[in-house]
């Protein structure tokens, strides 16, 4: 929640998690700028009940964002090492707990759960 407590909206949210992870995109590692712009990247899509939450949330390119949609964070690290991009899997691993911490604490988030829960399995698999 933000300060008035009401939650972030998305730009305030984006200000946020550049702040929190850096100016580069977590996919290519291209650094934000004038030409690069920053998007919003949710982890577990909106489309499979991923929430607008920080914790679902890194930058990323617009360009890496249109071309990953709604292929899963594993899958998609696994074409950024294809294409011979520097993801950052730390990051990505790192912000699926907070937003498995989060769900905790909040509750809620029935369809994003699975999907997460499928996603951290993955990641602990490869180690």
């Amino acid at each position: 929640m933000g300060v008035s407590g009401r939650s972030p909206g998305r730009a305030e949210r984006l200000e946020l998690i550049l702040e929190r992870d850096g100016a580069r995109c977590v996919w290519c590692g291209q650094e934000f700028g004038r030409l690069v712009r920053p998007t919003t990247e949710h982890l577990v899509p909106r489309i499979k009940g991923g929430p607008s939450w920080i914790e679902n949330e890194l930058a990323a390119c617009r360009r890496c964002n249109a071309a990953r949609g709604h292929v899963a964070p594993d899958r998609w690290l696994e074409e950024c090492a294809a294409r011979g991009w520097p993801a950052n899997g730390q990051r990505v691993v790192s912000q699926l707990r907070a937003l498995d911490a989060a769900i905790a604490e909040r509750g809620g988030q029935r369809r994003a759960r699975s999907y997460l829960e499928a996603q951290l399995r993955r990641f602990d698999k490869r180690g």
